[in-house]
């Protein structure tokens, strides 16, 4: 009997040393469990976080892009309008000056512009800067085409070829002032036949914007000329680019 029950207290402190053991363990287990438990949850509140921002953000990206997309289809819509002036005014212009030897007077568009060519055979003899009956002609038709019209720019170019001028020709010492003084004339006449004075601006481009080498005589022909380049303004696009 007395075997048995020092056997049966050992079994017992056994058991208690065990309980303790499985005590401490389901412990640790439960801390351990409250601690992921806990980092679960703060991760879970940061990814709602990171959610919320992100669908902030893509609400953000599609208001700016419908914005972006307003004012692409706002800008379309200005060039088509600018594009569908030039081509009537271009064809105004062009109605303006039938009768005129193509080879004397060109109307082309080219970069959104309407270009108007003029032989220096049509308004000048040579070095001259006082346009002949036939080229003022010329020009009074133009103006009278674009007279009211203060939506268009006009810039006169004039050219020449490279042969230098020789002493000082009608007030001209070099090609430069050639070109200039010519301009100047044809601005004159045009602005006297209509134009607004702040609506034409003349320039001079010597020898340097050929449009054919200065090899043979036709081809100097071909660079003595003047181009009045009518272009449309363009105001209301330039106002949709300052607001992006």
């Amino acid at each position: 009997m007395q075997r048995q029950y020092q056997d049966a207290a050992q079994a017992r402190d056994q058991l208690q040393v065990e309980k303790s053991a499985l005590e401490n363990e389901k412990a640790r287990n439960e801390e351990s469990l409250r601690s992921n438990l806990l980092s679960k949850n703060q991760q879970v509140n940061q990814l709602n976080q990171s959610l919320d921002g992100a669908q902030q953000a893509n609400s953000q990206l599609s208001t700016d892009l419908r914005s972006k997309e307003e004012r692409i289809a706002e800008m379309q819509r200005v060039l088509d309008q600018k594009e569908a002036a030039v081509k009537a005014l271009r064809q105004k212009v062009g109605d303006a000056l039938l009768g005129f030897n193509a080879q004397d007077l060109q109307v082309n568009v080219k970069n959104g512009k309407v270009y108007v060519s003029l032989s220096e055979q049509l308004l000048f003899k040579s070095g001259s800067t006082k346009v002949d009956p036939k080229g003022q002609e010329a020009l009074k038709k133009l103006a009278a085409a674009l007279k009211g019209n203060q939506d268009v720019n006009v810039l006169v170019e004039g050219h020449t070829d490279n042969v230098p001028v020789r002493g000082v020709v009608n007030g001209a010492k070099d090609n430069w002032d050639l070109s200039v003084l010519r301009a100047t004339e044809i601005t004159r006449i045009l602005t006297e036949a209509g134009l607004s004075d702040s609506q034409v601006t003349p320039s001079g481009r010597a020898q340097y914007v050929p449009v054919a080498p200065n090899d043979t005589p036709a081809n100097k022909a071909l660079n003595r000329r003047t181009e009045i380049i009518l272009t449309p303004k363009l105001d209301e696009l330039f106002q949709i680019l300052e607001q992006n």
